[in-house]
């Protein structure tokens, strides 16, 4: 009975169709702006898998700290969704800016035909959102961030993209407070600073039941324990079967010191399994991970293995 509940669970989330040589891809900026050389890079790794890159009109548009006004940058966005010949999106920038228009989508052609959309930082909003209509989506590097991602990282993109099998062996490590056997369940979300931003909203997603993925950049210490107590008292961590805890970049101390690290903020607000060192977020080392899909965690003295449901 089990079984047949985990399943049905599972059957749930849509899966985009995956890629193919010759497919179309959408480009469009929804947060910070961006110059054309600054997706060079991303670009040609693109064609390098045989996809026709499709500029959105105001991807290089320019409105103060924004990649062009909000119907801008909505404009490109949506002719993106609603385009049945894109099979995917990939996002310039993150920073700040898709919050800003995420209400005035029309989400109707998307959900009749999915397509992958794939980014992280400001991106996970849209993870969030699209995953309570039920549908995967892909957390990796965008394109301004290929120079500085390894090989590694861009080659998961394409792995996951084209449908092949997705798995991680990464170091056991000494803070890890890790389970007995195998535990699985649906990946959820992303950027913490982002997913603290839509606690209430309608952007907000169930955690319960599923496994958490955390990174961010640029906090202070005081910030990520009170972002990790209002997801808390908002019910976000108690029901969740694990946490994965990716890159926290810059995590660092006030005027006067917190009195903890990171490490041991998050042990502290956690009763479940916790695994650190997960190669996802604001890192050269920035893995594609899958969310909303099903995905197992099993582990070793030496290793941890994620591996995700094919």
């Amino acid at each position: 009975m089990e079984y047949v509940i985990r399943v049905l669970i599972y059957s749930l989330m849509t899966t985009p169709t995956y890629l193919k040589e010759g497919d179309k891809v959408g480009i469009v900026s929804t947060a910070k702006r961006c110059e054309p050389h600054e997706i060079n890079d991303g670009l040609a790794l693109l064609k390098s898998w045989r996809l026709h890159p499709v500029l959105g009109k105001n991807a290089f548009a320019s409105h103060g700290f924004l990649a062009g006004t909000d119907e801008e940058r909505l404009s490109d966005l949506q002719q993106m969704l609603d385009d049945i010949t894109i099979k995917a999106i990939f996002f310039t920038k993150g920073g700040y800016g898709t919050l800003r228009i995420i209400d005035s989508i029309d989400w109707t052609a998307f959900k009749a035909n999915p397509k992958w959309l794939v980014g992280y930082s400001d991106i996970t909003l849209l993870h969030s959102h699209i995953h309570n209509f039920g549908i995967e989506s892909l957390h990796a590097v965008m394109l301004q961030g290929i120079p500085n991602s390894n090989a590694a990282s861009s080659e998961t993109i394409r792995v996951a993209l084209f449908g092949e099998s997705l798995s991680y062996n990464i170091q056991n490590l000494p803070d890890n407070k890790t389970a007995p056997g195998i535990l699985e369940g649906i990946l959820v979300g992303g950027n913490l600073s982002m997913m603290y931003g839509i606690v209430g909203s309608g952007s907000d997603i169930d955690t319960n039941g599923k496994i958490l993925f955390i990174e961010d950049i640029d906090e202070y210490l005081y910030h990520y324990d009170r972002m990790l107590i209002s997801l808390k008292r908002a019910g976000k961590l108690s029901g969740i079967k694990a946490l994965l805890v990716g890159g926290m970049v810059d995590i660092k101390e006030s005027t006067i010191p917190f009195g903890k690290n990171d490490t041991q903020i998050t042990l502290e607000h956690f009763d479940c399994p916790v695994y650190f060192g997960i190669p996802s977020g604001h890192t050269d080392d920035n893995r594609a991970l899958i969310m909303g899909r099903n995905i197992s965690i099993s582990h070793t003295a030496q290793t941890v293995t994620l591996k995700f449901d094919n």
